[in-house]
């Protein structure tokens, strides 16, 4: 089939290939000339396992293409894929400006039938605004061209993209259009072919089911995160109880690992987002705003915990801290609503220098704080030790996981770590002579 996607980013990207790879003929359009260019040079925007290969493979069999013509892409296919960005605006709530231009852009150039479908994360209700964008734009044409409007959520994992693309858990289709649903299973068909992967239900019901997915999600871990602080007030250690919640099937062990909050392009904007949508109808939606209030708390634990160290705020002024992991979580490169941005602002803040390391996010280190003075980005994770006053773990790589001790107290100022993920024996660091503070377990 052929398949046109509007957007470049995170999902338009990883949609594009992951659909071309199973042998559809995919055009992805972005505005943005200089990423197209890039794209076109092999260069991607974003960092994800095993994207790269795929993209150069179905660029060089002629079944993925980029470009910026917006007439093009909408004559090159019937199925029309939005997948552009949805920030949140000053009041939190998705700001859909982005796709109703793409629906715009649709209605002006397209001459014959087309299913636009949402794969944005978009409000309850989207559909709706489209189709009705979508309308307008055809009657100031004075032309009358039959059109559908469906969303297709993404369920993606950063640094997991490509494996749920390929093998996904389910495809959820919101469509009561009999005709598009004919062509959304087509589409779909290669992921279907151990067993039926598909859910069709109504629109609004699938909008609906992203964000719920992603606040249910966001609130275990904001569940765990306000357990752990409870274990460290109360004696108890988090991750024996952890353990013994997660034995019991009907909760599991996903998602309630403790640490220093969640970050990333969804969960943050889909609470908030969702939690404005409920505003506007008029609901108090008590939990989702405790969920983001408690992530918001949690992602200052980790200076709290340096500062009562060194005795208060104060004390951190002329001190070198190291810092392990900027990305919100491993394997990605994703920098946006991480732990580490909040805690390195508060070290600078409080006068602190940051000596910083992460294996894939230098990058976009550099891309959002810039040169300064008081930010060195190390070339390994034992160059951001050397002179340190503290270690702080803030993403959990697997390098992070069995360091060389020796090493490191050679190397540091003095033998303190405070692990925002958890992933040292408290007992092991003790004996070896450090300093160590976890999340949620006695000190």
């Amino acid at each position: 089939m052929k398949i046109s996607i509007f957007g470049t980013g995170y999902v338009g990207l990883v949609s594009g290939a992951c659909l071309a790879e199973v042998g559809h003929e995919v055009v992805c359009m972005d505005v943005d000339d200089v990423k197209i260019a890039q794209l076109k040079q092999g260069q991607l925007p974003i960092w994800e396992p095993g994207l790269d290969a795929i993209v150069a493979r179905n660029v060089a069999e002629g079944r993925l293409s980029f470009t910026p013509d917006v007439a093009r892409a909408v004559e090159h296919a019937d199925l029309q894929f939005i997948a552009v960005g949805t920030p949140p605006d000053e009041d939190g709530a998705a700001d859909l400006q982005y796709v109703l231009a793409v629906a715009e852009s649709i209605g002006r150039h397209m001459s014959g039938y087309k299913v636009v479908v949402n794969k944005s994360t978009v409000p309850v209700g989207t559909a709706d605004k489209v189709e009705a964008r979508l309308g307008e734009v055809l009657a100031a044409r004075g032309v009358q061209i039959p059109f559908d409007v469906v969303s297709n959520p993404e369920f993606l994992k950063e640094g997991a993209a490509v494996a749920d693309f390929l093998k996904p858990d389910r495809i959820i289709i919101g469509t009561r259009s009999q005709r598009a649903r004919a062509l959304m299973q087509e589409l779909y068909e290669p992921f279907n072919r151990n067993h039926e992967r598909t859910q069709f239900m109504e629109v609004r019901s699938a909008e609906l089911t992203k964000y719920a997915a992603n606040a249910m999600l966001a609130t275990k871990i904001s569940f765990i995160n306000e357990l752990a602080n409870l274990a460290e007030l109360l004696g108890a250690d988090i991750e024996e109880v952890r353990k013994g919640i997660g034995a019991d099937p009907r909760i599991g062990y996903h998602f309630i690992y403790p640490g220093c909050g969640y970050g990333g392009s969804c969960f943050p904007k889909d609470v908030q987002a969702l939690e404005r949508t409920a505003t506007q109808i008029g609901y108090e939606a008590r939990l989702l705003q405790a969920v983001e209030a408690i992530n918001l708390r949690q992602k200052q634990t980790l200076f709290k915990k340096l500062a009562k160290h060194f005795g208060g705020s104060g004390k951190l002024d002329g001190k070198t801290i190291a810092v392990w992991g900027l990305a919100f979580k491993p394997n990605t490169d994703d920098m946006r609503e991480a732990p580490s941005r909040t805690l390195m602002e508060a070290l600078w803040a409080a006068g602190a220098r940051v000596r910083a390391f992460d294996p894939v996010s230098m990058n976009e280190a550099r891309r959002i704080h810039g040169e300064r003075a008081d930010l060195e980005l190390t070339a390994d994770k034992y160059a951001a030790l050397d002179g340190a006053d503290a270690l702080v773990i803030c993403t959990e790589w697997q390098q992070f996981r069995a360091p060389d001790l020796d090493e490191m107290a050679r190397r540091m100022a003095r033998k303190t770590i405070v692990d925002g993920r958890n992933i040292y024996a408290p007992e092991r660091l003790r004996a070896a002579g450090w300093t160590y503070y976890s999340v949620g377990r006695p000190t």
